[in-house]
Parts: structure tokens; sequence; C-alpha cells
């Protein structure tokens, strides 16, 4: 056997070498593919020039050395404000919290990392119809594909079982008289039609009854196909065998229309980009959703490098690397794994590679385009963002895997991501017979519960590090009304991220009034009896918001307090007083509908206004002309559930406005973390009668010191990270910088992905669990940042 050294030399060195092997590497992978690429040896024989150093076989390649300088008192140092607030990067945290990020965030140093690069193969390379995960050597198949190498062929119906009155079925999203893609369960026109790939959504393809009564809606027959869809006659609403080139001389049936991802124009005429985690990242193609990787890439954006591939296209967070060979892999050839060390800062964060289920199969078989994604692309292939508020879990998914933080090796972990996108899953539940409700009785909450346990079962089956903390270090996000609510409680135990902090302190049980996402019903054996949120281990996330140029340009978070004349602003929906307002009484726990009562400035249906209407209030289920504007205009603004969390905390905060929160016992973004005392006005429930005699007794000073602190933290409540490599890549892929673009870059300060980075590195060091838990380890931090360990 060879002995196994490691060579150190500069990383433009190796990547010179690697550049002029890249043309050997192509010719040698086509002669020889079930060797490694020469690039990979070449590091190691690239080194022979350079000194060799000793290194370690695993775990952290520098032990800690011992800090001779002298000890802070942090406290001394970063003393507390008026408000008990310590502000770090322009944010007043809270302060113990903003001391220790002050002292010990903002000098932490990089560490080396041993980062693992996998070469396990699977079993017939999935056949072509998946992706190896080269870590596990396990296929992650393709929609409509399953068994060890995605060998199998599914049958996904569009249809349930059909009877003697509906022949094709009840009614379901993907309920289809046509063609069936049983890969996906998704409708098209068909063979024999002039358009056979042309999409026949839903009720497309069904008999349309006009209304009953004027101004009524048109009801599709579910048990009635409309066969005038295949017609070639131009005086009939036809579809299939429609020329995009003729609209103007053929009558369209207009529930007809390009529903599904990927395709663009009136007719579905175009092929455009469909919507894929980080766009595959370069190293693939996006199949309706799902990437479908080059070869020597792997996971769910393609950001893994295999041993196949070239470490000049290797991820940021990946470089500059040293890498170790193994002698014995250049003797016999065969695929291994490799040890890449590369410099990192704490804290690291490992993203399990899921089973395509929990992510990419839910975005490839999207009945509509917009459901549970925060962009789409049109037929320049550029970039439309969607108003879809449950985009943040897309967003920080993105971030996390294109971060410098991220590892992809869990024994250097510090926290273990959990990537399922309940927002998917939630919007999709029974649009497709094998996505059925039916053993949950409907209950979305439910479905959606089963899908975390069975991501659970899955780490711990594969993967090693859930039992070694029984999950506290791993990090899960539900992003839906009501949060963490309906977890099971299996994984209760880790770090929740959402958008709902009900502490159940007061408002206890489910708090929607959609009775599909209740979740009081489902047992305490599946969901145990845990809170929805629990502060001590928890965090709240911004909702996502599309980005608006216009806002940005006319710098709304800016406006000063000269130009806020309204003293108080909510503008939503008001419940069943108001006209097109939700019928039931527990909307919103009621609390929308006692403002009104007191406040109300447009009239309800009854013609009244609030017993206690001014002028300078405004409270009103009216569309404003410029929502934002309206909102930029006022000095205090009303943050209050609907079916459980709502936008309008990042509303206020993104245009300047002081929040002024109205839900007892529930935490709004970054509560735990932040003072909010220092930018924020809460009310309790029992004093909505004297909330506005509340605001104006507030000095000046106060205010004004409270509109300072949201213009210095309003780009943490935006997701500008994600937004910016959505810029890059479309800047690499079609040469576009658009105004959108060209506005974020100008963003200074930290978003949201880096206030929870922030947030992460903070637990690390202060969660009191990790103090029995703490090992011998290198944090890059002086003494007076690291716990004593508990004797």
């Amino acid at each position: 056997m060879f002995s196994l050294q490691k060579w150190k030399c500069s990383w433009s060195l190796a990547a010179t070498v690697a550049a002029i092997l890249a043309v050997v590497s192509v010719v040698h992978l086509f002669l020889y593919p079930l060797v490694p690429p020469l690039d990979y040896l070449s590091i190691s024989q690239a080194q022979s020039n350079c000194v060799p150093i000793n290194g370690s076989t695993g775990g952290l390649v520098d032990h800690p050395k011992e800090d001779t300088h002298p000890v802070v008192d942090l406290n001394v140092l970063y003393p507390a404000d008026s408000l008990k607030a310590v502000t770090y990067c322009g944010a007043p945290w809270k302060a113990e919290i903003g001391r220790w990020l002050s002292g010990c965030d903002s000098n932490v140093k990089t560490v080396k990392v041993i980062e693992k690069i996998g070469g396990k193969r699977c079993k017939n390379e999935c056949s072509g119809q998946g992706i190896c995960n080269r870590d596990l050597g396990l296929c992650h198949c393709f929609h409509g594909f399953s068994g060890e190498g995605c060998s199998e062929k599914m049958q996904l119906s569009c249809n349930y079982p059909a009877s003697e009155n509906l022949p094709y079925g009840h009614w379901v999203v993907s309920i289809c008289p046509a063609d069936c893609d049983t890969s996906r369960a998704m409708c098209f026109c068909g063979e024999g039609t002039k358009y056979p790939k042309r999409p026949a959504p839903e009720s497309c393809g069904f008999k349309i009854n006009e209304p009953t009564e004027p101004g009524g809606p048109r009801l599709a027959d579910w048990g009635v196909a409309d066969m005038d869809i295949f017609t070639t006659n131009s005086s009939i609403r036809g579809w299939c065998n429609v020329d995009p080139g003729y609209v103007a001389n053929v009558s369209i049936k207009e529930e007809c229309d390009c529903k599904y991802d990927g395709l663009w124009g009136r007719f579905c005429e175009t092929p455009v980009q469909s919507v894929c985690i980080n766009q595959c990242s370069g190293h693939g193609h996006c199949r309706g959703g799902f990437c479908q990787c080059e070869n020597g890439w792997y996971g769910v954006d393609c950001s893994i490098p295999s041993v196949l591939s070239s470490i000049g296209e290797w991820p940021k967070w990946l470089r500059p690397s040293h890498i170790d060979v193994p002698d014995s892999a250049r003797l016999t050839g065969t695929l291994f794994d490799l040890d890449a060390v590369v410099e990192k800062k704490k804290p690291l964060i490992y993203v399990y590679d899921l089973p395509p289920d929990f992510n990419s199969l839910l975005l490839e078989g999207r009945h509509f385009k917009m459901e549970c994604v925060n962009r789409i692309y049109d037929n320049r292939n550029a970039t439309i963002w969607t108003e879809q508020l449950y985009g943040a879990q897309m967003a920080i998914y993105e971030s996390m895997l294109a971060s410098p933080h991220r590892t992809l090796n869990g024994d250097e972990a510090d926290f273990f991501f959990v990537p399922v996108l309940d927002s998917c899953i939630i919007t999709r539940a029974d649009d497709a017979p094998h996505l059925s409700m039916k053993d949950h009785h409907g209950l979305r909450s439910s479905l959606t519960l089963e899908f975390y346990k069975k991501a659970c079962e899955h780490i711990m089956l594969q993967y090693p590090y859930w039992n070694r903390t029984e999950g506290k270090d791993h990090i899960w996000f539900f992003s839906w009304d009501e949060g963490a609510c309906y977890a099971p409680k299996e994984i209760w135990n880790s770090m929740m991220l959402v958008h709902w902090g009900n502490t159940n302190s007061k408002h206890n049980g489910s708090t929607t009034a959609y009775w599909a996402d209740n979740w009081n019903t489902i047992s305490s054996e599946r969901r145990g009896n845990h809170t929805c949120f629990d502060p001590e281990k928890d965090l709240v996330l911004p909702a996502w918001k599309r980005p608006n140029e216009g806002s940005l340009t006319a710098k709304y978070w800016a406006r000063p307090r000269a130009e806020r004349k309204t003293l108080f602003y909510f503008n939503g929906n008001l419940g069943p007083a108001y006209e097109h307002g939700r019928p039931e009484a527990t909307y919103s726990m009621g609390i929308r509908q006692k403002v009104a009562e007191e406040f109300g400035s447009s009239p309800d249906k009854e013609g009244k206004l609030g017993k206690q209407h001014a002028e300078d209030v405004v409270v009103t289920s009216q569309r404003a002309d410029d929502y934002h504007l309206e909102i930029a205009s006022s000095i205090f603004c009303g943050v209050m559930p609907g079916d459980g969390w709502s936008g309008r905390m990042e509303d206020s905060i993104l245009q300047g406005c002081i929040p002024v929160v109205i839900q007892d016992g529930i935490y709004l973004p970054y509560e735990n973390f932040l003072n909010y005392d220092s930018f924020a006005v809460r009310i309790r429930e029992d004093e909505i009668p004297n909330l506005i005699n509340i605001l104006r007794s507030m000095n000046e000073a106060a205010v004004e010191l409270k509109l300072a602190n949201v213009r210095k933290i309003w780009q943490r409540f935006l997701y500008c990270d994600s937004v910016r490599l959505e810029a890059d890549r479309q800047n690499a892929t079609i040469g576009l910088t658009e105004d959108w673009a060209a506005k974020f870059q100008e963003i200074e300060g930290d978003d949201a992905f880096t206030t929870l980075v922030q947030i992460l590195h903070y637990k690390l060091h202060n969660d009191p669990w990790r103090r029995s838990a703490r090992l011998k380890e290198n944090f890059g931090l002086p003494n007076e940042c690291l716990m004593t360990q508990s004797p």
C-alpha cells in the first residue's frame, strides 16, 4: 500500500494545472468512462513541487490553540441603550445577543474544514431516468419513475375511477378527458390533434354551463367532455387545432390557457425555462421543476460535485480547496471519495439532499405554474417575480445551497437543514389521485405532517447525524399559515423556521378559519402536545415580498416623518361585516373585526363607519390605488393575523412605517432576537378600543427614534441574497440586467438570510443544550465568546 501524504500549494497553481488538463480530461472520460478524470489526479501530481505537511485524517484539520489574548468583558465593551438594546450591523438586538454578535460574530476567523466529495455508484446509473446521489449511492428518480435503478415506469392517472354519471371520475385538478401524461398526471391535447403537446387542463376539456343569473359564474360540468376543443371549425371555440398565427380569425375557448410551467403564450407555443431550485446552478437542465444534472454533478440544484466533475467548475463555497487523492485510487482506476480541505467561517450548515418526493417532484408536477414558487419565466426567459407569500421557503433553500456556510461533511456541521417544501405540499394536496387526501379526511395539515415524518424517517435511516443530538441541531421550515403547529412529534426537538410564532399562551388550538388547514383533530399520537412556537429554540422569518423596484426607487423605507400624514393605516380583509369580506367570524381570531368596529374608515354592509373613526386613521377593506405609497404616507401601520400569519409586518417595515402589532402571545419575525421596543409598538387585544389614544400619546422623540430604527432594519425583511443569485443567473444566461436586479445590487446591509446566519451563530454558542454537548473544536473565536462547559 502506498502511504498517503497531503501537499500544500496555492489554489492558483492547482487551478492552472487543472485548466490545462481540462481538454485531456474530456478525451480521457470519453475513452475511459469508468475511471476518475485526470484533473483530480493532476492536483496530487502537480503538488510534487510543493512542501508537504502532515494533516489529520478526519474532523477539523487544525486543533484549537489556546487563546493568549486577555479576556474582555462584553458587558462593558457593548453597553445597552435606554431601551435595553445593543446595536450590531445597524440593527437593535436584545442586549445579550447584540453584545455577543458585536464582540464575537464580527471577529470570527476561518477554520479548516474537510469536505467530502462523493464517488459512489448507483444501480445502472439510474437508467438515465434519475440522478445518482454520489454520497449515498442512491438514485433520485424523475417524475413517473421509481425503483432502485429508476427502471420502473409509474402510471400516475389523471382521473379517479369512473362512475355511471362521471365517466372521468369525480373532480380533481388533474381531471382529463383528453391525453393524460401518466408520468406526471397532466392533461394534453394528445395524438390526432395538430398540437398534441398543448395542455388541456381542468375545465378546458369539459362542457361549460352558462350562468343561471346575470353576473353569475360559468360552471364546468365534470361529467361531460367538450369535444369542441378538438374542432377544426374556426367558428367554434376550439383549442387543440388552433394555429397561433390565426388567433384573430378564430374562436378560442377562454377556459383553455397555459397553466403549466415551462410554456408561454396564449397557446403555450413558446417553450421557456421552468422553475428549478437555483436553476440547476449551471450544471443541469430544468425539466419542469426537476434538475437533470450533467455528468459529475448531483443534488437538488446540481450544485454538488462528484469525483467525476472538473475542479475548475466547483462552486465558490468549495474554493479554494486542497485535494487529497488516495494512492490506491490511482492504481485501481475505480471511483472513490475525495477529501477537499476548505477554509470556512462558522456556523457550518449541512443541507440534506432529500429524495425528490419532498421537493423536485412537487415542483415538476405543478398544475399551476404560479404555485409555491417565487418566480416564473417569460418568453425571453427573463424572470417574473410572483406575489407568492410562501416564496421565502424557496429563497432560504436556494441561499443555503449557495452559501459559504454550507458544508458537505455532516461530521463538520453545526446545523442540519431538512428541506421539505410544505408550501408545495399544501397547494398541491389532492390535485391528482396520487396526492389524494382520502386517508387524511381532507386535511392538508395532516397530509403535510406525514411528509415531514417521512423525511425524518429517511434521514434517520440513511444518515448518522440525527441521533447525535436527538435532532436538536436540525432545522425545518414550516411556511404555511400556522407554521409548525402540526409538526410531527418526532421532530419537535429541532429548530423550526416559521412565519407564525404562536406560543399558544392565549390562542390555543388551531386559529385558521379554513377547515382544510385546521389541525385540532390530528391525534396526539401523531402530533404530540407541543405548542406551535417555542421562542427558546425556534425563529419567525419574514414572508416573501416580490422585488418592487418602484418602492426601492422611491425609497419609501426612508421617507421622513414630515411626509407621513396618516396616523394609523390598515388595508385588508375585515371580515363578514364588509363587502367581499371573509364570512367566518373566527377569521383573524376576530382581531381585524374589532379594530374595524372601532376605527373603520369605509362603510360596512350597513353603511356604518367605526365608532371612533378619525380623519387621520385609515382602516379599510377597499383596495388602494397605491398600497405601498399609502403605507409610506403613514406613521403607524397595523399588523394583525389573517388565517394565521399575514404579510403586514413586512409591508410596514419595507415602507418605513412603525408596525403596531395586535396579536397576543404570537411572535413576529426575529422578535425573540431583535429588540422590538426599538422600532415597533405592541398593543394588547383588550386595548383595541384605546389604540388611537395610545398612539397619540407617544412623544415625538420616541416616534422619530422608532422610525429611525425601522430605516436601519428594513433590508433584513427582504431576501436580497436569493434575488441577487437570480440576477446573476439571468445576466449569465441571457445577458440581461433589469431594474429590479440593479436596485437590489444597490441595497446595503444585512438581509433576511444573513440575519438567519447571525442568529444561528449566536445559538451555536449560547443554546443551553449545547453546553453539555460541547466538543473540543476550533470555532475561530476569542475566549470570551466561548461558553463555559458544564461540569
